[in-house]
């Protein structure tokens, strides 16, 4: 279902993703998103299928998990409303890192790298914008991942 609703603007500028964007791309991004409906324990992405797409999260709880080299599965993060996640494999075009799981009744917006990329050719200041946005993610992401694995490490350390 293509996205349509008077409060998404505001939803979409509080995002890390879409902030700081002006009314005219936020616009342009908006007219590309599609809406995805997920039921609890739905799978929404699996790691290591193709990705071409990235998800906004409306509203839900989704957990982020990936398999260890022994199979077992490891949890690495819950999103939830405003979060985001697919961004690297349009940024990297390599698999899905990781399987997404809706843990309740979950509502996405999907942006195709397609899309991503006629926003390029449109609207290269929010491309920009965009990009920089999930630079400042990723960059918040490695370094709560560099703390929890420097706890580990202390943690194993003293023992």
């Amino acid at each position: 279902m293509v996205v349509s609703a008077p409060d998404l603007k505001a939803f979409l500028l509080a995002t890390p993703f879409f902030g700081g964007l002006p009314d005219p791309s936020l616009d342009l991004l908006t007219s590309m998103l599609v809406e995805r409906r997920f039921d609890a324990g739905a799978t929404v992405v699996a790691e290591g299928e193709p990705g071409r797409s990235m998800f906004i999260v409306k509203s839900g709880r989704l957990a982020v998990r990936k398999r260890a080299n022994a199979g077992s599965v490891i949890p690495i993060s819950v999103l939830e409303r405003g979060d985001f996640f697919g961004e690297m494999t349009l940024i990297e075009m390599q698999n899905r890192s990781a399987t997404v799981v809706a843990e309740s009744p979950t509502v996405l917006y999907e942006l195709t790298a397609q899309n991503l990329y006629a926003c390029y050719k449109a609207d290269i200041h929010a491309y920009v914008i965009v990009l920089q946005n999930i630079n400042r993610e990723l960059c918040r992401r490695l370094r709560r991942a560099d703390d929890r694995f420097a706890v580990q490490q202390v943690g194993d350390h003293n023992r």
